[in-house]
Formats: structure tokens, sequence, C-alpha cells
């Protein structure tokens, strides 16, 4: 528990970087159709991830770093959530399930850098 277990992509063009990935990877990506917005989970032999539609514009490049989100497998999400929220952090989505996982959401630290947190659970709907 407590440790990176996700890892997410945001693409301003999914396609063009699903081929990319892939073909210096070898990373396998499957379209989800539960997410609100274009998503694919990424299985990779380790860590698995997704690539997600960027929901806002690419960062200018001396905007500073634009990187990958990582989510950390947490034992309960509703107690690091307000854990998260007692120490001055801020909730970026809210809590959803990924049915059959997981209960997972993002949020924002102190700097406004985003984190996810999920909770394995197969009987989130």
């Amino acid at each position: 528990m407590n440790t990176i277990g996700y890892f997410e992509i945001q693409s301003s063009n999914p396609k063009r970087d699903i081929q990319f990935y892939g073909n210096v990877f070898g990373w396998q990506f499957i379209k989800e159709e539960y997410v609100p917005i274009e998503y694919y989970r990424i299985e990779t032999n380790s860590i698995n991830g997704g690539l997600l539609q960027r929901p806002a514009s690419v960062p200018a490049p001396e905007s500073g770093t634009n990187a990958f989100v990582c989510s950390i497998q947490v034992e309960s999400f509703d107690e690091t959530s307000q854990l998260i929220l007692q120490n001055g952090g801020l909730v970026a989505l809210p809590k959803f399930a990924i049915p059959g996982r997981c209960w997972q959401g993002y949020f924002v630290d102190l700097d406004y850098n985003t984190f996810g947190i999920f909770e394995v659970n197969a009987a989130a709907n």
C-alpha cells in the first residue's frame, strides 16, 4: 500500500501518442468506455497505466514540467481523501468507480501538482 501503482499520460493527440509509445516500448493500449473522456488503458510488463485526452491546453514549453500523473494505491480511498483535504490538498476529480476494479480520484497538492489515489475494490460500480 501507499506506493505508486498506476501512471497516466495526458495527450492532445491520443492516436499519435499511442503509436509512439507502442512503437518505442511495445505497450498495448485498450480503449475504455466507462470514463467520460477518451481513455486507453496501458498494459506494460510491470506497472500499468492509462493515456487520456488532455482536458486542457498543452502547457507552453517555458511553463515548467509537463509530466505523467501517478496514482498511489491506498487501503481506504475515503480515509486517504480526508487526510489529503485536512492537509491542504484539493480535489481535482472526485471519487469515481472503475467498475469491477477500484475507486479512483484525483487531487492537487500544495504546489498544484496533480496525483491520483485508488482503492482496489472488485465491487466498485
